[in-house]
């Protein structure tokens, strides 16, 4: 009793007596303290096993028995009392101060521990347990609303709460700025780094262990990752001693816990958040660069945006200069979870604007599209437009039209001109032939998609997003029940969504409602084509003088991507045949790109340059006549005539050839 006097008066002084200290923030009486010492002493002196062994009358039993402590303590081991102390309710079990082995055995002959982290904080180490460091990740504290609340509840008493979180909006970050409001710490851990082999019970035990030897309030989330763990695995957080937040990005279930939280949503981002907290952790290091101009976009949490200005600051100091925007934006989307890139193919965008050929009014509809997302927040929420509107916040269109002109590109344009990840959906991870599986996959993309920075791409739509037919069996049913998911679940999308499809009239007529704009990208025409053959035959490639890519263009009616193959097939033509690319690579690429495609062409389509199709022709050959005097054969319904006396001249269709079907590609 003196020893005890004396530890709570030094304690009252300022002075750290450990065992005291934790005596109280347990809740151990004096019985609860003599049995932890008891299990205790083998840690702190191996000569403690000997004797435990000798007292025990069993060699292989060197720790204290319950039986064994008991005695020890001057407690009957009969006493309801003395045995109930180590219970699994009972603080010193259900704190994790002391583990019971063998569980299989009657109570008495099961053997006591202290686990290590409990003795290295009694002898004066405070090192987080490994299981808890594993996941224990940063909470820089955020004001907002939340965090009043979360405030104004603990120091009413509240223990247990969830907090509902949205993309960027940093729960963790909210809930750490309301328990320091009230001067506890922050353990703030990430269930996504759960492995599948851990034991939650085990985590949860030493979480909760971990938060009360260091004073803190414990943060947990996503709990997402519990629930597919099932109730139980809720329940090892929620039910356990001391303050706890959870948080994840649904509704809370009650079945989850006999638990009842406190409920409250998470502030959602505030525009240009990220960037402001980029540009201050950086400081003097940006100099002149515009954050918001880079990053505004991005929705981080703030532990996200400190990892984003690390990763900019080492990009630069890595190169040797100072930061760039580029930086920034690299950093940012490194942020991206990875979980996505399972589901989809990630594409860091490259192209602009500058490198599309599109319509006028195409081009001005996709600048729509880019305008809408960079201005949500003001048209929504500050000026109050989005106050009607139950559906998401996101944007969605169609792309359609025929393959190859650049519909897939423009998408990467727009990710491009947002600063943003294109993540393209590959349909072979997504359609399952079991019934419910690809409504399953679809669900799992788009909670992946809510939270990453990128935009979503469906190329070839009609696959998913096909017209509802009738019923006449069980299939067509859950074909159509995929089909109604589809529908609610993008109207809730709140992220950049863009599908393509080459067949436009076979997309349901509910998909065209929902979509914020509708981009017809038609083939292009003679002008078009002659820009896209400029485009394609870029700087850097060997060219001969003798290109006439105003023949080409007005000739071959051919879409981007296929005047792109074209183009590559000559590079790869002329770098097998030691020189640079001229009108004879050309007509070859064109000739391959026709027959790839099924399409007969023969070599009087070529006109004056067609002695160049066969292969192993060295030169150009010169016009004989302009290209105006061709088409005015063609317009008069003459064909060109093949002058068989040269001997690089084609030979005549069989009459195999003339009976195949014919694709007349010539205007």
């Amino acid at each position: 009793m003196r020893l005890a006097r004396e530890a709570e008066d030094a304690l009252a002084s300022g002075t750290l007596v450990r065992l005291t200290r934790l005596a109280r923030i347990f809740g151990l009486d004096e019985l609860d303290e003599e049995l932890l010492l008891v299990a205790l002493a083998p840690a702190l002196d191996p000569r403690f096993e000997s004797f435990y062994a000798f007292l025990n009358d069993d060699l292989l039993r060197r720790q204290a028995t319950v039986g064994l402590a008991l005695r020890l303590c001057g407690v009957p081991p009969t006493a309801a009392d003395g045995r109930a102390r180590l219970g699994a309710s009972r603080p010193l079990v259900a704190g994790g101060l002391v583990t019971l082995d063998g569980a299989h055995r009657p109570l008495l002959t099961q053997e006591l521990a202290v686990p290590d982290r409990v003795v290295a904080h009694l002898l004066g180490d405070d090192t987080t347990d490994s299981l808890v460091a594993a996941l224990r990740v940063g909470a820089p504290p955020t004001d907002g609303a939340a965090a009043a609340l979360v405030a104004r509840a603990v120091g009413a008493g509240v223990r247990t709460f969830y907090v509902r979180d949205q993309q960027g909006a940093g729960a963790a970050s909210q809930a750490a700025a309301g328990l320091a409001a009230v001067g506890a710490g922050v353990l703030a851990l990430d269930l996504e780094r759960l492995d599948a082999g851990d034991d939650v019970a085990e985590v949860a035990i030493a979480a909760h262990r971990e938060a009360r030897l260091i004073g803190a309030g414990l943060v947990v989330g996503p709990v997402d990752m519990l629930a597919e763990r099932g109730a139980g695995a809720v329940r090892a957080f929620s039910e356990a001693p001391g303050v706890i937040v959870l948080h994840g990005r649904r509704g809370w279930d009650p079945a989850w816990s006999r638990a009842v939280p406190a409920l409250l949503d998470a502030d959602r981002t505030v525009p240009g958040r990220t960037a402001t907290a980029v540009a201050e952790r950086l400081g003097t290091d940006l100099g002149e660069v515009d954050a918001s101009a880079a990053i505004g976009l991005f929705r981080l949490t703030p532990e996200q945006v400190d990892r984003a200005a690390r990763a900019a600051r080492q990009q630069a100091l890595m190169e040797g200069r100072a930061i760039a925007a580029a930086d920034l934006q690299r950093g940012a989307r490194s942020q991206n979870a990875a979980g996505l890139e399972r589901l989809a193919t990630r594409i860091e965008p490259r192209a602009r604007f500058a490198d599309l050929v599109l319509p006028d009014d195409a081009a001005e509809q996709l600048r729509q599209l880019t305008i809408r997302w960079r201005r949500r927040d003001r048209v929504l929420d500050d000026w109050g437009m989005g106050g009607g509107i139950t559906r998401g916040r996101g944007v969605t269109a169609l792309f359609a039209g025929d393959s190859g002109t650049g519909k897939t590109m423009s998408a990467e344009v727009i990710a491009g001109e947002l600063g943003l990840d294109l993540y393209v959906i590959d349909l072979s991870t997504v359609v399952d032939k079991y019934i419910g599986e690809t409504s399953k996959n679809l669900e799992r993309i788009f909670t992946e998609a809510d939270r990453v920075n990128g935009v979503l791409l469906f190329d070839e739509a009609d696959a998913l997003f096909g017209k509802r037919s009738g019923v006449s069996d069980a299939k067509d049913r859950h074909a159509n029940v995929e089909v109604a998911y589809l529908l609610q679940r993008m109207e809730s999308f709140d992220g950049v969504a863009i599908l393509t499809t080459n067949l436009a009239a076979n997309l349901d007529e509910a998909f065209i409602r929902r979509l914020d704009a509708i981009v017809d990208f038609p083939s292009p025409d003679e002008p078009q084509r002659e820009l896209l053959w400029r485009a394609k035959l870029r700087p850097e490639l060997p060219q001969a003088d003798d290109l006439d890519v105003a023949f080409l263009a007005q000739r071959f009616r051919m879409s981007g991507a296929e005047i792109q193959n074209a183009v590559v097939t000559a590079a790869y033509l002329a770098a097998e045949e030691g020189t640079v690319v001229g009108m004879s690579q050309l007509v070859r690429g064109v000739l391959a790109e026709h027959r790839k495609m099924g399409r007969f062409l023969p070599d009087a389509e070529f006109g004056p340059y067609s002695g160049l199709v066969r292969v192993g022709s060295p030169t150009a050959v010169t016009p004989s006549h302009p290209a105006s005097e061709h088409d005015a054969q063609v317009a008069s319904g003459v064909p060109d005539a093949i002058d068989t006396s040269q001997p690089n001249a084609g030979p005549r269709s069989t009459p195999a050839e003339r009976r195949a079907p014919r694709r007349v590609v010539s205007p």
